[in-house]
């Protein structure tokens, strides 16, 4: 068991939030409970709700017309627990719960390495006796899924080195999430002299998940700009038969003589 979150609010109350494991997957559920610790007087909870949230890239504009980029803390899940409530002193009131993880969750953790960029974790709100609280991001790991695995494991096989991954601002198709995230890869020794940098971008779903890669960005998924990339859907039935390393190397191939056709 993990402590989350400790606050003070007045009359001396205060509130841990208990994960079972900061560990999930997408697609997966956290579970644990909220507890709250009564104080000197009796209290009225009006509202307990969990949310994930994410560190996420946004750029912007200043007044002078340049563009530069930010980070921000961005919720892409919610939950409510339970109603209002009476609180008397020294009580204590424990509320479980089960959040689910959105498929399209991006991974913070690959083979037990962190991403670096990577940040995720789990914020309480509390409103107690007419004062809102919300506490810090703690944070959870977010392990890829098998086929998610497996393809990282390829670039690695094939000689890519990990450059860095962050989450963009913008929803693609296929998510209802407020961001998406990229995945960097400086290229394998084979590919330096057709690609200069590799982005790998997941939308999974319960059955299958789709795959985008991009060669050489300038732009984005949602700007023009991009030198090539393009989008494939991998099927998780029968994926621990597919020999990754060779689908990916087909695939670079595709983008890499497409690219060649525009210029």
């Amino acid at each position: 068991m993990f402590k989350k979150l400790s606050a003070m609010f007045g009359g001396g109350a205060s509130v841990d939030t208990v994960l079972a494991s900061p560990h999930t997957r997408p697609g997966d559920v956290l579970r644990g409970e909220v507890r709250i610790s009564g104080g000197n007087v009796e209290m009225v909870v009006d509202r307990v709700e969990l949310e994930l949230v994410a560190k996420v890239e946004v750029e912007g504009e200043s007044a002078g017309g340049d563009d530069y980029e930010y980070n921000t803390m961005l919720p892409f899940q919610r939950l409510h627990l339970g109603h209002r409530f009476s609180l008397q002193p020294g009580a204590r009131h424990a509320v479980p719960f089960e959040l689910a993880v959105p498929w399209e969750t991006p991974v913070t953790t690959v083979n037990g390495y962190p991403l670096h960029g990577m940040q995720l974790g789990v914020r309480t709100e509390l409103e107690l006796a007419g004062s809102l609280d919300k506490g810090d991001m703690d944070p959870i790991q977010v392990n890829p899924l098998p086929a998610q695995a497996r393809l990282l494991d390829a670039f690695s096989r094939l000689g890519f080195q990990f450059k860095g991954a962050d989450l963009e601002r913008g929803t693609l198709y296929g998510s209802r999430l407020p961001f998406y995230q990229e995945i960097e890869y400086y290229p394998a020794h084979q590919y330096a002299g057709s690609i200069n940098e590799l982005e790998v971008t997941f939308i999974s779903g319960p059955q299958s998940m789709d795959v985008l890669l991009e060669l050489d960005k300038r732009g984005g998924f949602l700007t023009s700009g991009s030198d090539a990339y393009n989008r494939f859907t991998v099927q998780y039935a029968g994926a621990e038969q597919l020999n990754w390393e060779q689908w990916l190397h087909e695939h670079l191939q595709i983008l890499t003589q497409r690219r060649g056709m525009f210029h």
